[in-house]
């Protein structure tokens, strides 16, 4: 072979791995290219998160009227802390409602088996110093399916009350509940260990005997959160209330009865009573909305742990 013949193949070579030197170079740009715009997307995913959980997601009037409406709050489930419910959110959006310049009168929409007396009387006391400081501005309590125990002892913080003429309302009490293992204990040869500093630290444990003294303190404890219980509604009906031996039993009632009895005042809804009574038919909710946070947490299961503190308390007290 001359060496004009070789010249050409040694050319074709060195042309070939140029080519693929290129085309690696370019495949390495599009990569790069790629792994850019995923970033960007991810970077324009989280500052999207982060505008959606800070922005218009703390509840709120959902729409401004510029008119005269109606302020409605609604107290839905079991009012206690971090709930839909809890005193913290239905309290700041009461606020909301009756500093609203254009709030003809306020309706807490109620349906609510009861909860927590302290997150409830927190709400009810929040809901006589709003109407003391907003006097022109009344509140209404209207109730849906169900207002018994801590629903109804926020709803008697209201002017009047109406019902649905088949409502349950009432039970006006208080319960502490729990269980006892002892019986399943002895069955399965296990041993209970525990070790107190304070003769009564160990109070209405689920896996000891009970102690006739512990149900009577129990039973005293109650007691006076019923008394308290008693004079709210007494304080809120006044003239109204037309008492009965088993008034304040923890019996319900319907709807209807519950007018005879004077524990509500007539039978409305949400809507005849912002077009009727308020005279404002336009209703603007106030509620405070779950934030996306608290999705995310509910969703992801970051409200285990609580779960199981509640799981493992030894008993729980309510207004139910």
């Amino acid at each position: 072979m001359t060496k004009d013949e070789e010249t050409p193949g040694d050319g074709a070579w060195e042309r070939e791995l140029v080519t693929r030197l290129a085309m690696a170079a370019v495949k390495e740009q599009r990569r790069a290219r790629r792994w850019g715009i995923f970033f960007k997307l991810l970077t324009f995913a989280y500052l999207s998160l982060l505008i959606v959980m800070f922005v218009d997601w703390e509840g709120g009037a959902d729409l401004a009227t510029g008119k005269k409406h109606t302020a409605m709050v609604e107290v839905s489930g079991l009012i206690g802390p971090g709930t839909d419910a809890s005193a913290e959110k239905v309290t700041l959006a009461l606020q909301s409602a009756f500093k609203d310049k254009n709030t003809a009168g306020v309706v807490l929409l109620c349906n609510s088996p009861g909860g927590s007396p302290v997150q409830a009387q927190t709400i009810y006391d929040e809901m006589r110093r709003l109407r003391k400081k907003y006097p022109d501005i009344p509140l209404y309590a209207v109730v849906e399916d169900i207002c018994a125990s801590g629903g109804y002892f926020v709803a008697v913080g209201a002017d009047r009350i109406y019902v649905a003429k088949s409502s349950i309302v009432g039970s006006i009490g208080v319960l502490m509940n729990g269980f006892g293992f002892t019986g399943l204990m002895e069955k399965l040869g296990v041993e209970r260990r525990l070790i107190t500093a304070g003769e009564n630290k160990g109070m209405l444990d689920p896996f000891s005997p009970m102690a006739e003294k512990d149900v009577q303190h129990v039973k005293e404890m109650i007691n006076d959160i019923h008394q308290q219980f008693i004079g709210v509604v007494r304080e809120g009906r006044g003239t109204r209330l037309k008492e009965t031996p088993d008034t304040f039993s923890g019996l319900v009632w319907t709807g209807q009865k519950s007018i005879d009895l004077g524990l509500a005042d007539a039978i409305g809804s949400l809507d005849s009573v912002a077009r009727d009574v308020i005279k404002a038919e336009d209703i603007v909710d106030y509620t405070q909305k779950e934030n996306i946070a608290e999705k995310l947490a509910k969703r992801f299961g970051a409200g285990v742990s609580s779960a199981l503190l509640d799981f493992a308390a030894r008993s729980s007290l309510s207004l139910r």
